[in-house]
């Protein structure tokens, strides 16, 4: 295991179990607890963690926030609405469409209402609901059930990825620093992103622009892995040109 796969596992055990002791790592893993100590440091000087004796805990930090689709619905609505239409205009016809869960990709999915054929990947059983009426071919991934997004994860949702081939993906974020990648809160729900990213021919990152200069807990890719983002007008100019200056598309609305 590599030394960031390690601590990507220690951020995962503490995501899930509120807390990790040095002991318990150190058996699990076949690490020695000097090692596991170093890790939980070096977590810890990135906000990711808060030291404790004998081990670490989820800090109470912004960066680790985790609502759930109700509460995200209500924020930034309009932006998410101008971004979901500007979005179904990279959509043609017959395409293999990747949505991730979100409320931003939610907002897409019912603007994709407008075409006739389609196939529509999710993981996120909202939007699968959402499109039930429709003459598209809609895929769920399958997976385990993260009932605060609705969204399936896990090996299974990795593992089906796979196997597909998508034209588009449009990509929901809840942290974007240019300089370091896309972000999101859950370990879980950022290796099956990442799954999402490698079976799509086009990543287009779709978010507000108070998701800018903002990291998560679990990095799902770093900015080159983007062809094309979409934003409202509100992003800061800095922001936009070195997005630009990276070779990415930037479309504001």
């Amino acid at each position: 295991m590599l030394i960031e796969e390690r601590r990507q596992h220690v951020l995962a055990r503490i995501q899930q179990e509120g807390r990790v002791l040095v002991s318990e790592l150190s058996d699990s893993l076949g690490i020695s607890r000097i090692t596991i100590r170093k890790d939980l440091d070096d977590l810890e000087s990135r906000g990711l963690v808060q030291r404790t004796h004998g081990g670490a805990l989820a800090p109470q930090a912004n960066s680790l926030l985790d609502p759930s689709l109700q509460v995200k619905e209500r924020q930034q609505l309009r932006e998410k609405l101008r971004i979901a239409e500007a979005a179904v205009k990279m959509v043609r016809e017959g395409q293999c469409i990747l949505l991730d869960s979100g409320t931003t990709t939610t907002a897409i999915a019912r603007a994709l209402r407008s075409f006739k054929q389609l196939t529509v990947v999710t993981n996120a059983l909202n939007i699968a609901a959402d499109l039930a009426s429709t003459n598209f071919e809609v895929i769920l991934t399958g997976g385990t059930l993260r009932k605060n997004s609705a969204s399936l994860v896990g090996p299974l949702a990795e593992e089906m990825l796979g196997e597909l081939h998508a034209d588009v993906l449009f990509l929901g974020v809840d942290g974007f620093d240019p300089q370091i990648g896309i972000t999101t809160p859950n370990v879980l729900e950022s290796r099956v992103n990442r799954a999402m990213v490698k079976s799509s021919r086009r990543v287009v990152a779709v978010c507000d622009s108070t998701k800018f200069n903002r990291q998560s807990l679990a990095l799902i890719v770093p900015s080159t892995a983007i062809q094309v983002v979409i934003t409202d007008s509100g992003a800061k100019p800095e922001t936009v040109e070195t997005l630009k200056a990276s070779g990415i598309e930037v479309v504001l609305v």
